[in-house]
């Protein structure tokens, strides 16, 4: 069998770049994706990876730069999975994330909004008070590591801060990595959640086997040391239990001043990663939706009340629908704590409905839509037993966005009045945006 070429550094010009940092080489043949190149730039380049369509290649050398490129702030850019692109300005960014939405309206929906609205934006920089740090015990590096994935490999990655993640967890790092590499478990721990409250940092670590009495003493010592709640999870979410500090006054909640809210969570539940931008996109829900008293608004895939609590500030009634149980308490314990009487949660999976739901035909003038990535589908498809007025749908992918968007257009005679890209995760590639419908 003849053996494959040694590969050589290749030169061209990039024609083009996709949302996640990757530029398209003028090859005048084989598709190649160069990892970091921004279109219109010249670089050198070496393909490191085959695939049947195209190629994947490394960023050797940049000789004509784009005027979009900077440098990155984070020292571990490039190797770290987390942001793809540091290296582009926050405004070239927000373009190429733009260009994502409206690429897939077009060829997925086929639709285009009434009004493309301007980004929503915030903080750049320490904003993620929400993330799960990979944990690996290195020997040949004599010493545990904590941070995200490398970006080419199943590894994780040798960091000592990361830029994006909220104060103080940004600088903790070296730390966790010290007291992991001090257990007698200190191979047997993978992750750790991490959250950051308006009133505390917790901290869960996944421990696959139990900790002894003197690593259950390191925790403590270091949950005192850093003012943390410190979690073990033996197993799934239920096994979360508190070890420091022995109790809490108060559950970790964030604030919804515009509303007079205070919304209460678990550290492993889900909430917006962005505190800024969720108040931001909490206000503007409830601005375009526009509720009024005597108005029954339904939320779905609710989780702990972020925006229904806020529309029960504004409506007559709202129902919040959701898949996870525990959120869903979770949500209803929060309307009491507010004393919101006029709001009310059901758990259900809304991935497989079948529109004989009773809550389906309850008369809805509102609803609210903000999904997972794989969308609203089968919610879309009963759109005719809903029948609201107006829509307003959140989502963390834009082709099922724009496959719901082109079925509610084309199917059930909505129109897309506006939509816009929501900066919620900044230098990545995560593209998180907001659209909005009316009937007729």
């Amino acid at each position: 069998m003849a053996r494959r070429g040694r590969r050589e550094p290749e030169t061209a010009s990039i024609r083009a770049a996709t949302h996640d940092g990757r530029g398209v080489a003028d090859t005048g043949g084989k598709t190649v994706f160069v990892a970091g190149a921004l279109e219109g730039e010249t670089v050198t380049y070496l393909r490191r990876r085959s695939r049947r369509n195209f190629d994947e290649a490394e960023l050797l050398e940049v000789h004509r730069a784009s005027p979009a490129r900077v440098d990155a702030k984070c020292a571990a850019f490039g190797r770290c999975g987390g942001c793809s692109l540091q290296h582009v300005t926050a405004a070239q960014q927000r373009a190429i994330k733009e260009r994502a939405l409206r690429d897939e309206l077009e060829r997925i929906g086929g639709v285009a909004p009434g009004e493309w609205l301007a980004p929503m934006t915030g903080p750049d920089w320490h904003y993620r008070r929400r993330a799960r740090l990979a944990v690996r015990d290195v020997p040949g590096k004599g010493r545990v590591l904590v941070g995200f994935r490398e970006r080419h490999a199943p590894f994780v990655t040798d960091m000592d801060r990361c830029e994006v993640l909220a104060k103080p967890l940004d600088a903790l790092l070296p730390d966790l990595s010290d007291l992991i590499g001090g257990l007698a478990i200190r191979a047997r721990l993978p992750q750790i959640e991490a959250a950051v409250a308006e009133n505390g940092v917790a901290l869960v670590f996944r421990v696959l086997d139990s900790p002894s009495e003197a690593d259950l003493e390191r925790f403590r010592e270091f949950g005192a040391v850093h003012a943390l709640r410190i979690y073990l999870q033996t197993g799934g979410p239920d096994t979360v239990a508190l070890l420091h500090p022995e109790s809490v006054d108060e559950p970790l909640y964030f604030g919804l001043p515009e509303f007079d809210l205070r919304l209460a969570f678990e550290p492993v539940d889900f909430v917006q990663v962005n505190a800024e931008i969720n108040r931001r996109m909490v206000r503007f829900a409830v601005e375009r939706l526009d509720p009024g008293e005597n108005d029954r608004v339904l939320d779905l895939f609710c989780g702990i009340g972020n925006f229904s609590l806020p529309l029960a500030r504004r409506a007559g009634t709202v129902l919040g629908v959701e898949g996870d149980a525990a959120l869903a308490r979770r949500a209803g314990e929060n309307a009491y704590r507010n004393g919101l009487g006029n709001v009310s949660f059901r758990v259900a999976d809304l991935s497989g409905i079948d529109g004989n739901e009773s809550w389906l035909r309850g008369g809805w003038d509102r609803l609210l839509l903000d999904p997972a990535r794989s969308g609203a589908a089968a919610v879309v498809a009963c759109m005719h037993r809903l029948a609201p007025r107006r829509i307003v749908y959140v989502s963390c992918h834009p082709g099922t966005l724009a496959r719901d968007a082109g079925t509610l257009v084309s199917e059930h005679g909505y129109r897309l009045e506006s939509a816009g890209i929501v900066d919620m995760f900044p230098h990545t590639a995560h593209v998180e945006s907001i659209a909005v419908f009316t009937k007729g």
